[in-house]
């Protein structure tokens, strides 16, 4: 399919490159019509309902990564000694030798010199066009006074892969993407909660499974905001990470967790950037965001005492904003529902309290994460290790690697008691606990 479209293009700019160079007038392209199969930008151009303009522009953005050579083989046939030839637009990259698009490039070709027709074809770009709904494409910021449609016509990475492979890539960690898929291979029934706090955990799946049905089919875009902030606050240990994953693996939807060394900055202007940045690209996914340990960039908001303490101030508000606008599901992570300041907290659709295991709770997690009875001796009672050792669920899991490992480096081949205790020992130490023995 990619193949046939990029012969599909090649007519269109030929057609235009002989109105400019034979003296032919400036009229309407013709389009060759495109067939309909199975590859994945034929299903997305009938998904979307893309006219001839919007296939074109898409094809446009795209041809570079199949062929480096294309625009500049082409316009080598009219321009046989060279020259410039500002009206077709394009910049050479750092490592690509061709020519890469611009939005001048897609004025040109789908324009010609017609003013009205430009200005219609510009709004390609607009903030409300599915391009940029859906994070297909855009313009590329161009230096303070040259004009917008100068910038490089650039299509995300995820959708050229989707195009070319028939694979949508997932973002990788780094300072323009500051988050982290995150999964879990464990179940719902290796989850160890309160009840209460099991079914508001279920409030959410249903919200996952539901929310686009109700707005839909019930007509409710225009009643309720988008998107739902919930944040998760107790104990470090006590399962938000896990239900997070969780969450997603049943609902199929990626988790994000954010890396909140990479957002926040000190210098002016820089956290917002990163926040657009991150946001942008999760814009129309159905993704998981997952801020872990939010308070530092969730913090109560301080009184102005001097410059450093307004623009702290600007990040909290300008994160509320696309909060509040983000259409996904969001969830904030804390220790303390305190610590997360009253202008977010109001926003929330729903808070939910993890704390920690009860006896009988930190039975059951012990049960599930212990290895198979076969490597277990008969002196662990797991009861006992419940009721004597006041642990959360990460401590326990700890404990238990801890405790196997140093079973196998002293070559035994099953788990006793005083390799727990070890590991127990070991857990409170770290947490400044005094372990009774």
């Amino acid at each position: 399919m990619v193949s046939t479209l990029v012969l599909t293009l090649r007519t269109v700019v030929e057609q235009r490159l002989k109105q400019e160079f034979k003296g032919g007038k400036f009229d309407d392209i013709v389009i060759p019509p495109v067939e309909h199969d199975d590859s994945e930008i034929s299903k997305f151009k009938q998904d979307n309902k893309l006219s001839p303009s919007e296939i074109l522009t898409l094809l446009i953005a795209l041809v570079p990564h199949v062929s480096p050579e294309f625009f500049s083989n082409i316009i080598a046939e009219y321009l046989p000694n060279g020259g410039d030839f500002p009206a077709f637009g394009g910049v050479k990259g750092k490592n690509h030798r061709g020519i890469l698009p611009t939005g001048e490039t897609v004025l040109y070709i789908l324009a010609g010199n017609d003013i009205g027709k430009r200005v219609e074809v510009a709004k390609l770009f607009d903030e409300e066009h599915l391009f940029a709904q859906k994070s297909v494409l855009y313009i590329e910021a161009v230096p303070a006074g040259e004009p917008k449609m100068s910038g490089r016509l650039i299509m995300d990475e995820e959708y050229v892969d989707l195009f070319l492979s028939g694979k949508l890539s997932r973002p990788k960690l780094s300072s323009d993407f500051p988050a982290q898929r995150i999964s879990t291979n464990l179940e719902w029934s290796d989850l160890v909660l309160r009840q209460k706090t099991l079914e508001e955990i279920r409030e959410l799946e249903t919200w996952l499974n539901y929310n686009d049905r109700l707005l839909d089919e019930w007509g409710m875009h225009d009643k309720i905001k988008p998107g739902f902030r919930v944040l998760f606050y107790g104990p470090s240990g006590t399962g938000k990470t896990m239900t997070t994953c969780l969450l997603g693996k049943y609902t199929r939807r990626d988790v994000y967790r954010v890396d909140l060394s990479m957002v926040i900055s000190k210098y002016i202007g820089e956290t917002e950037k990163n926040l657009s940045g991150l946001f942008n690209k999760a814009e129309h996914k159905d993704w998981i965001l997952f801020f872990d340990e939010a308070d530092s960039l969730f913090g109560k908001r301080t009184n102005v005492r001097d410059a450093h303490d307004k623009y702290a101030n600007q990040e909290v508000s300008y994160l509320l904003q696309r909060i509040e606008a983000h259409r996904g599901l969001v969830i904030l992570a804390s220790n303390m529902k305190g610590n997360i300041d009253s202008a977010f907290t109001r926003r929330f659709n729903a808070f939910v309290e993890f704390v920690p295991p009860e006896i009988n709770e930190r039975e059951k997690l012990w049960q599930v994460y212990m290895p198979p009875k076969s490597k277990i001796h008969n002196d662990i009672q797991l009861d006992q290790l419940a009721k004597n050792y006041e642990l959360t669920g990460a401590n326990i899991v700890n404990i238990i690697q801890y405790a196997g490992l140093l079973t196998v480096k002293q070559g035994n081949v099953i788990l006793k008691k005083d390799a727990l205790l070890a590991g127990i020992k070991k857990e409170y130490k770290k947490e400044g606990k005094i372990l009774q023995q």
